[in-house]
């Protein structure tokens, strides 16, 4: 059964057009392109009984933990097959398992869209409740610098000075 469920979700990103890698025997890890968040890399891992998923999102955020914290918390309740967690030093992923029985192209396309959609739809959201100051800071430094200011365009709201 194992082999079968690697052949279909290698056949699924193929499908896809995903670029992959398969690091070692029963693990892909995707590249899922996004708008907001440039890229999503995912890793899907084929366990004994269940497919791992699992996600990079952002890292452990430098202030506003307890508003950052809460409105991913506040996601988890409304997404398929997966949430929000932490790691030992605060780094936050997007992690989910299934079943292998579940596991077929539609419902790997499926995880992985979910996956995209969480990360991409949430990062900035994320960002300017843990990260406003170095963002704020960052944009500052590129104009003074007379650097592009394209990546940071979706904060203008609160990292130009004209809107502070």
């Amino acid at each position: 059964m194992t082999q079968q469920i690697v052949a279909t979700i290698e056949e699924t990103l193929r499908a896809a057009e995903l670029e992959f890698e398969r690091p070692r025997p029963g693990a892909f890890f995707v590249k899922l392109p996004g708008e907001h968040k440039l890229a999503t890399m995912t890793w899907l891992i084929v366990g004994e009984h269940s497919l791992h998923v699992e996600a990079f999102f952002c890292r452990r955020p430098d202030e506003n933990h307890a508003d950052f914290y809460r409105f991913l918390l506040e996601k988890n309740g409304r997404m398929y097959g997966m949430a929000f967690t932490l790691d030992e030093v605060g780094d936050v992923y997007i992690v989910g398992r299934v079943p292998l029985a579940s596991v077929s192209a539609e419902e790997v396309d499926r995880l992985l869209g979910c996956v995209l959609t969480y990360s991409d739809e949430n990062f900035d959201k994320a960002l300017e409740r843990g990260f406003k100051t170095s963002i704020q800071k960052e944009w500052d430094w590129r104009v003074k610098r007379g650097e592009s200011l394209a990546n940071l365009r979706a904060f203008a709201s609160f990292a130009d000075p004209a809107n502070r």
